[in-house]
């Protein structure tokens, strides 16, 4: 039997080690399973790119021995491999691929599906369906559109939209069941009050929107102040005292990092960003090597959530600090392309993502005393950019200048689309009323002077 060029061993070595496992013993333990799946192909006769009969076998014989754990997480190690090896032109196909494409992008409920008795069945109802197929699909899908419309990417809640739009086409008679009563039944199957919760606000903004147009009620003051979220600038600890709030932005230099030493400046680096620049979670996600300008000194920022790009200066402190972790940055050895990453993680290998950096913010707020230890109550990491506009409006005060002539300037810098969103930030501090206090006592003295003086 001629032996095929995709079984031999040494391509084996060469998948692994461009995996970049942690472990030293993952790349061993994971050579054995794929050295196993060789020998099947070859006893198998497989000479062309293994089809999706022999993957199933190979799962059926191994599902009598594994768990269902650990067929589940060994059968997304041979799809890499196929993956890879299809990306390197070894075999035409990958079997797993097409699965896909036919049964959705989801690998464990597919190999549940081969491994079952009936598996033509089982198969047949991971089919994927048209998006927004049920009678309800017209509807969200124009609320997606409108949403996208006023600046939202909306890509969550279209997820959350699509899963329950594929909910309701497995229902029997979904047109004849009540909106309410199918979030219920959504519930109780599949225990997740988070996301009918979800589907609930996003039907009342659905309606809401309706009822609005219909009565013409868009601009009317009750409104407006119906979409002011509570919680935006009330009572974050850290806009009260600038000495607290400075104490804050040093706390990560003290965390102890054995395994990161690098990640106190990271974080120390993101914090500055997000106090001093004013800017989303997102936005330092997306930074790249290329956006920061060190002669200009200037960052650049881009795809933000109104689809708006801006060249943002900087002071020399951010930029000092930018300077430095940029330097660590280097002899760390991360990657200096321009499209790499701002933010490099050497454990990973790979960029900081949202909920990363969401994740390590807070911890640095609950290690500092301006967050309950647990729970999803207290400061929040955007609460940095309402502290940011409340302090340049109080520096704006010290100053003498006229805030409101400032306010166009502060929303463009802040990447909204007017005034009115600034507003929203606008929290109203005692340093803040102490500052507006005097200069209206400064400006307002003599006229009432004068008008006392007058017979």
């Amino acid at each position: 039997m001629t032996r095929l060029p995709f079984i031999e061993s040494t391509l084996i070595e060469q998948f692994l080690w461009a995996q970049h496992f942690r472990h030293p013993a993952t790349r061993k333990n994971y050579a054995a399973i794929l050295r196993n799946f060789s020998c099947f192909l070859a006893n198998h006769d497989v000479v062309a790119s293994p089809s999706i009969a022999i993957v199933q076998q190979w799962l059926k014989e191994h599902s009598l021995k594994w768990p269902a754990h650990i067929l589940y997480h060994r059968s997304f190690l041979i799809e890499r491999y196929l993956q890879w090896l299809r990306d390197q032109g070894l075999i035409a196909s990958n079997p797993f691929a097409e699965l896909h494409r036919q049964h959705g992008p989801r690998t464990t409920p597919i190999v549940r599906a081969l491994v079952s008795e009936d598996s033509t069945a089982a198969l047949h109802e991971q089919r994927r369906l048209p998006r927004f197929g049920s009678f309800l699909g017209p509807v969200m899908d124009e609320h997606i559109a409108h949403m996208r419309v006023l600046g939202y990417r909306y890509r969550t809640e279209e997820q959350t939209l699509l899963r329950f739009d594929r909910f309701y086409n497995a229902i029997p008679n979904s047109p004849g069941i009540r909106w309410p009563n199918s979030l219920s039944i959504g519930a109780k199957r599949r225990r997740r009050r988070t996301t009918c919760t979800t589907l609930r606000e996003q039907a009342a903004s659905r309606q809401k929107r309706c009822t609005e147009s219909i009565r013409g009620c868009r601009s009317c003051p009750s409104a407006m102040a119906s979409r002011v979220r509570p919680g935006n600038t009330s009572d974050l600890p850290i806009s009260t005292r600038t000495r607290r709030f400075v104490g804050f932005c040093r706390r990560p230099c003290c965390i102890p990092s054995p395994k990161a030493p690098w990640r106190p400046i990271i974080l120390f680096t993101m914090l500055m960003l997000a106090y001093c620049a004013g800017l989303r979670g997102g936005e330092i996600a997306r930074l790249r090597l290329g956006d920061v300008d060190l002669r200009e000194q200037t960052i650049d920022i881009r795809e933000t959530k109104f689809f708006k790009n801006r060249r943002l200066p900087l002071a020399s402190g951010v930029m000092a600090a930018l300077k430095r972790y940029l330097e660590l940055r280097e002899r760390a050895g991360a990657p200096t392309n321009p499209d790499s990453p701002l933010f490099w993680s050497p454990q990973r290998n790979r960029g900081y993502t949202v909920g990363g950096i969401r994740l390590v913010l807070t911890d640095v707020l609950r290690r500092a005393d301006v967050k309950p230890a647990r729970g999803a109550v207290g400061a929040r990491i955007h609460d940095l950019r309402h502290t940011m506009v409340s302090h340049r409006m109080r520096d704006w005060y010290k100053s003498g200048i006229n805030p409101q002539s400032k306010l166009p300037y502060l929303a463009t810098y802040l990447g909204h689309k007017d005034i009115r969103s600034t507003l929203v930030y606008l929290g109203i501090t005692p340093e803040l009323l102490q500052e507006a206090g005097e200069r209206f006592r400064m400006n307002g003295a003599t006229a009432l002077r004068t008008t006392e003086d007058a017979p």
